[in-house]
């Protein structure tokens, strides 16, 4: 798992930065990443920023510690996990500098980011919220990199029982879930289930409930905590019923089968389901079909993966956008530091103690040669950026990315509701699965 927490540097910035750039923690300064500034003169280009903040603070940057369980992660993927973290974070509008310490019994990432928005040169504004949104940002991360995570409803702290390393990012319950759903496909009867599980490295516990657990997995896992769909009777009519789902929906109308299944009103399984579910449900869900024109199974699944793709889609566009927003944000950057810089570089061109001049104005020409690096090739091409279009083509940039994510929402929405209508679907055309060996297949 991967804790957070961040705190704010009032004072003695060099020295925070100092500290965890240490190249004998950093393996020889490897493991240290800037964005928007240089590493080595990151406390003066804070400041640079800082000194044209429109609101007044103490804080000159933020501390983002992010510390990974012993043994759990290798430090060039714990690094690169940090460099995500501080991107979606910062939004590319906060220097920041990062480093992965690896001196420790724990790998842990450093990130320092400036207090101040480079763009709209704006507070960073931390409190319980923006913390929220850290924790969950770094979670989900660490899913998606198989890592394990901190309980939301555990405020000492503790982690769920370990994830798995698959990189699905589930608990433990999550992937018992989806190999039962990938083996129902494969087999014929509750017991080829089960020694299917055993073959995936499941331990299974027979009595009043089966209950089962993965490898390395502290505790048994009873089926029926899973859900409705994974009580004993439930996978049984399941595997029963996707077989004769599959021979029903060919060619033949779903609306017609739906309500063929619901009239088997003295049938056990029926019953079953009907305690189980609300009949509203059913209701719904043909009401749904109708209204939506969706007459076989083949088109219910097809919309839903449509909607999946389009989902995809519209997440590959927004992540294009932000990052689109993020080089134009530092651009614009280095374009204002430069014109705000280059008098005092004229300055120095033109006095008679260059010496005493540096001196005095220092900081204000490492930001002129630190901008002048970043525009040089627009300086050798004559091409130099206008700072106006650059905040024009910025905020045509956020409406663009704020219309994907309107729209990424509805679509998710939309395959939100066409999954759960395909789960009463299913649900309903397995119900009378039960009319021969019911006893056969229940405990």
């Amino acid at each position: 798992m991967a804790v957070t927490k961040i705190k704010p540097i009032k004072g003695t910035l060099n020295k925070a930065l100092e500290y965890i750039q240490n190249p004998e923690k950093t393996e020889g300064k490897t493991l240290v990443h800037s964005f928007g500034c240089s590493a080595e003169t990151a406390d003066i280009e804070f400041e640079y920023t800082i000194s044209q903040a429109i609101q007044k603070g103490n804080n000159l940057a933020h501390h983002l510690i992010q510390s990974f369980a012993p043994g759990e992660v290798d430090y060039e993927t714990a690094h690169k996990i940090g460099i995500e973290l501080a991107d979606k974070v910062t939004k590319g509008q906060y220097e920041y500098v990062l480093t992965t310490h690896i001196d420790k019994g724990h790998i842990h990432n450093h990130i320092i980011f400036c207090a101040v928005n480079f763009v709209t040169h704006q507070k960073y504004n931390s409190n319980k919220n923006s913390y929220y949104n850290i924790r969950k940002t770094s979670d989900k991360l660490c899913q998606e990199y198989g890592l394990s995570v901190v309980s939301e409803n555990d405020n000492k702290g503790k982690s769920y029982t370990e994830y798995t390393a698959e990189k699905t990012g589930v608990s433990w319950k999550k992937n018992l879930r989806i190999a039962i759903d990938l083996l129902i496909l494969q087999v014929s009867s509750k017991e080829e289930l089960l020694e299917k599980l055993q073959a995936m490295g499941y331990e299974i516990k027979r009595g009043k409930y089966i209950s089962c657990k993965a490898p390395n997995q502290a505790k048994f896992i009873r089926l029926k905590t899973l859900g409705i769909n994974y009580t004993e009777t439930a996978i049984v009519n399941r595997i029963m019923g996707g077989k004769k789902i599959q021979n029903i929906t060919n060619g033949v109308s779903l609306i017609i089968d739906i309500q063929n299944n619901l009239n088997a009103k003295n049938n056990k399984g029926y019953e079953h389901w009907a305690k189980i579910h609300n009949l509203k449900q059913a209701s719904k869900t043909l009401n749904f079909l109708t209204e939506n024109h969706i007459e076989s199974y083949e088109s219910l699944v097809g919309c839903i993966e449509r909607f999946s793709v389009q989902k995809d889609n519209l997440s590959d566009k927004i992540k294009s956008t932000e990052k689109e927003i993020s080089e134009v944000s530092l651009l614009l950057k280095s374009v204002t530091n430069y014109n705000q810089t280059k008098h005092v570089h004229d300055g120095y061109i033109h006095a008679k103690n260059k010496t005493k001049y540096k001196e005095k104005h220092e900081s204000e020409l490492l930001i002129f040669e630190a901008a002048k690096k970043e525009l040089q090739p627009f300086l050798d091409t004559k091409t130099f950026p206008s700072p106006v279009a650059l905040k024009n083509k910025l905020k045509e940039l956020h409406e663009q990315k704020n219309d994907l994510y309107i729209e990424y929402r509805q679509v998710k929405e939309k395959l939100n509701e066409y999954s759960l209508i395909k789960q009463n679907v299913d649900s309903i055309l397995s119900i009378d699965t039960l009319k021969k060996d019911e006893k056969a297949y229940t405990i």
